[in-house]
């Protein structure tokens, strides 16, 4: 495998990002942080009492890669569907102070929006850890809530550069939507999907950006090596006749792989010990996709996303990298 060279001065790409627009359908996560400082532990049960400090709610899944993609600077068109609820109204207030465009995403009554709750813990002075998450799934939409997102997705791909799908088995992108999505490529419109348990669904996209573990589901095998993950990416991409995947490997950094190219293999940019990895595959997504939108190679896409993952990391909780921040990174490491 080849390693990371300069390519484009990346820093000229990502100066071009303010020029790209995104869209990003997919699932919205509320992500909810609740704190508490360990007080005792119970005499009902050996458990810790927790000292209730604060709560703190989060756009996550598509609503995390739309919020990096502004991020990052880029204009973004979120579509989706979230609840008529507490936490749909808090991501969506979120998003909008964002700069993320939500004037697409459907507000559905009577439905819950998806939440995870990680209950974080620890003791006076200390960092505290996440020691459980409490996850309220909803069913998938209806026939007719997905017929007015795979209208919304319809409009919003007109004025598009590349479309980000983030699938995290909520069934926003399922039925009518799926296919729309599927006729963004031949609409000029880049498709680069993010899918969490079903990338196979995808076939004919652009690219794709799996973690490692996902990338071995889908081949229904173990990886256990460099060139296990080589193969592996290989050969889903030219199955689903993709363009380029971009596979991320954690500690292990990121691998590219482009049909009838040679595979590009990226340490990981900074620590190896990370904070917090929660959304860093939307760090990730966002950053490639708005790096395609604005002219770049996949190989320097590749490079700018590797510097997100390396960033947001680094954060605690459901994150976001600035371009700023983005920048700075780049030129530190020419």
């Amino acid at each position: 495998m080849s390693v990371d060279h300069d390519g484009e001065n990346l820093g000229s790409i990502a100066v071009r990002f303010g020029a790209a627009s995104i869209v990003v359908v997919g699932d919205v996560i509320a992500d909810e942080f609740v704190d508490g400082e360990i007080a005792r532990v119970s005499r009902e049960a050996p458990v810790m009492i927790l000292k209730y400090q604060s709560t703190r709610t989060v756009p996550g899944g598509g609503g995390n890669a739309a919020a990096n993609v502004a991020a990052l600077g880029g204009a973004v068109t979120l579509v989706s569907r979230v609840g008529r609820d507490r936490a749909g109204r808090a991501v969506t207030l979120a998003l909008r102070e964002m700069g993320v465009d939500t004037s697409a995403t459907t507000s559905v009554r009577g439905e819950a929006t998806p939440t995870k709750t990680r209950i974080h813990a620890g003791l006076p002075h200390s960092i505290h850890q996440q020691v459980i998450r409490i996850d309220r799934e909803p069913e998938p939409p209806d026939s007719e809530t997905a017929q007015a997102i795979a209208r919304r997705l319809d409009q919003a791909l007109g004025r598009a550069g590349v479309c980000v799908v983030s699938d995290y088995g909520y069934g926003v992108t399922d039925g009518s939507v799926a296919e729309v999505i599927a006729s963004a490529p031949r609409r000029g419109v880049r498709t680069i999907v993010d899918s969490r348990y079903r990338l196979r669904a995808f076939a004919g996209a652009t690219a794709a950006t799996p973690n490692e573990a996902e990338l071995e589901e889908v081949v229904g095998a173990p990886i256990r090596s460099d060139s296990d993950v080589v193969s592996a990416a290989v050969r889903v991409a030219g199955e689903l006749g993709l363009e380029a995947m971009l596979v991320t490997r954690g500690s292990r950094g990121i691998l590219l792989v482009e049909p009838g190219r040679e595979p590009l293999s990226l340490p990981i940019v900074g620590s190896a010990q990370a904070v917090d990895v929660t959304g860093a595959g939307d760090t990730v997504i966002a950053t490639f996709a708005l790096a395609l939108a604005s002219g770049a190679s996949y190989a320097d896409a590749a490079r700018l996303a590797n510097h997100a993952g390396g960033l947001v990391v680094m954060k605690r909780g459901t994150a976001t990298v600035t371009n700023a921040e983005l920048l700075d990174a780049v030129r530190e490491q020419r």
